[in-house]
């Protein structure tokens, strides 16, 4: 006898896609706002945005279809993608800000900037750590270990 295997969206799990989630509407609106507004004062900040908004979509859809064929690796992608960004975007907006011209989404590590711009308290540094923790401790392999284990137990 066979017993299910556990849902893979309980628990902190669930918290990561939540926040995910908000990330995602939060850089897609603030992206589209820049865009629409004033895209002519500051284009690459405000395509950062966008391709962070994107970045965090897909992140999100990714989470939540992990345990399906494919989608676990494009989790994968799609969070070291992010967490390269926010390094390289965070460590470059303070150390070449006139590159940017406004903050994006990834400026400053997503927090205090030294202009007194508030940005999203780290959580765009802090996320990708926490999602690939996740993702490496909810391996298929290691979450179909843990359930043989369960079911013979």
């Amino acid at each position: 006898m066979t017993t299910p295997s556990r849902p893979r969206m309980t628990g902190i799990g669930r918290v990561l896609v939540i926040v995910y989630a908000i990330m995602a509407l939060a850089a897609t609106g603030r992206s589209f706002v820049q865009i629409v507004r004033e895209f002519d004062e500051a284009p690459v900040a405000y395509t950062l945005s966008a391709l962070a908004a994107a970045v965090y979509i897909v992140a999100t859809l990714a989470l939540v279809f992990a345990g399906r064929r494919g989608w676990y690796l494009v989790a994968w992608i799609a969070i070291s993608f992010e967490l390269a960004g926010v390094l390289i975007v965070g460590t470059l907006s303070y150390l070449v800000p006139e590159i940017f011209g406004h903050p994006s989404v990834w400026s400053y590590f997503g927090g205090l900037g030294p202009d007194g711009y508030i940005g999203y308290l780290f959580v765009p540094l802090v996320l990708p750590f926490l999602g690939l923790w996740w993702l490496w401790s909810h391996r298929p392999a290691r979450v179909a270990a843990v359930d043989e284990v369960a079911v013979t137990s």
